[in-house]
């Protein structure tokens, strides 16, 4: 596993797709455009588990049990019935599938 990767990649549930979450930048990315006025102490405790999972003191595995449960308490969690089957069975992030 490289580092700030997950065993398994999370999906959460955007406006009009479903965002593949595989790692702490990926993450990083989704916390960052969270909405001012929503980041209460629960953004804010997952925000901190991240970056202590990316700063190496803190388990890359419990970062994402941390952000699975702030996608679910969002109900952002996508359950994998929801997720497209290209997405799931596609493992292979190359251009082109060379």
């Amino acid at each position: 596993m490289a580092l700030g990767t997950f065993d398994a990649p999370l999906f959460a549930k955007r406006t009009y797709f479903i965002q593949e979450i595989s790692g702490l930048d990926d993450a990083f990315d989704l916390l960052d455009e969270w909405p001012a006025d929503q980041r209460d102490l629960a953004f804010e405790a997952v925000v901190k588990s991240v970056r202590e999972a990316a700063c190496g003191s803190r388990p890359v595995t419990f970062a994402r049990e941390d952000f699975k449960r702030f996608l679910k308490r969002n109900n952002m969690l996508a359950n994998v019935e929801e997720v497209p089957v290209q997405m799931r069975n596609n493992r292979d992030r190359n251009i082109g599938g060379h």
